[in-house]
């Protein structure tokens, strides 16, 4: 199984020089490249036989070819995904298509992981073969009294197997986080589950929305993506106190890089 390079717990884009047709074209390279690599794990997902192992290798391919493109990737955190011997629930903010892509291969070598996810996702051309292999935790975001009744059961079992759960609770992807947009379902389920929470901050605006198409938009080069993990978090009570430190976490995690930039 592949997976990224951990110094510390942390993992940066190495220097390295790109190809002329990276640097001339890097957004249509990356997905005429994309396309390769969805169409590979959707053929194995297809036939039954793509497991988390082949997941991880296809988000590890989708990072390097993000890098070949010019994106700059720092994760910071990995430890404390690692510290925990259980299944958690990972809480973060929700920016572009680009987490979808990346984090399994940060977190699968380490948990068995799945996504909550949009069920419409299960009926996408090619790409649903891939979502379905990985059993998600399917909802409408039209019903949401049925969404909470499924989180609730299907996520809790999930997590009651030793299968971990990524949870966007946003309402819808930005790239602007605000508070007030952060359902509580995540912490929800942790509580009743009895698992841990990981907060999760990212930005990952650099893969921008498209005009035609949301998920296929253009790269900005410009900017650093970033991923990281917080410390755990048990819940206790009704969980408001933990859902203001997710928050909190999210919020002074895109101050720092967006200061830094």
């Amino acid at each position: 199984m592949n997976t990224i390079l951990r110094v510390d717990s942390t993992y940066t884009t190495p220097d390295r020089k790109r190809t002329f047709f990276s640097e001339i074209f890097p957004t249509l390279l990356f997905y005429a490249r994309l396309f390769f690599i969805v169409f590979k794990a959707s053929r194995k997902a297809k036939k039954g036989v793509y497991a988390g192992s082949d997941w991880a290798d296809s988000s590890f391919e989708v990072l390097k070819r993000l890098e070949d493109a010019g994106l700059k990737i720092h994760i910071s955190g990995i430890e404390n995904i690692e510290k925990q011997s259980g299944s958690v629930v990972i809480i973060g903010n929700h920016m572009s298509m680009m987490e979808t892509m990346v984090l399994p291969v940060i977190i699968q070598p380490l948990k068995e992981v799945t996504f909550v996810v949009k069920e419409s996702l299960l009926s996408y051309p090619i790409f649903k073969y891939v979502m379905r292999s990985r059993n998600p935790v399917a909802v409408t975001r039209s019903n949401p009294r049925q969404d909470f009744k499924t989180v609730m059961t299907d996520g809790v079992a999930k997590l009651k197997n030793d299968v971990s759960i990524i949870v966007f609770p946003q309402t819808t992807r930005s790239e602007t986080f605000d508070p007030e947009q952060m359902g509580s379902i995540g912490v929800k389920l942790a509580k009743k589950a009895g698992a841990p929470i990981l907060p999760l901050a990212l930005k990952t605006d650099a893969w921008q929305n498209g005009t035609k198409f949301k998920d296929f938009g253009k790269f900005d080069r410009t900017k650093t993506v970033y991923f990281a993990f917080g410390e755990p978090i048990v819940v206790e009570g009704k969980g408001s106190k933990e859902q203001a430190v997710v928050n909190e976490f999210i919020a002074a995690k895109l101050k720092e890089w967006t200061k830094g930039a």
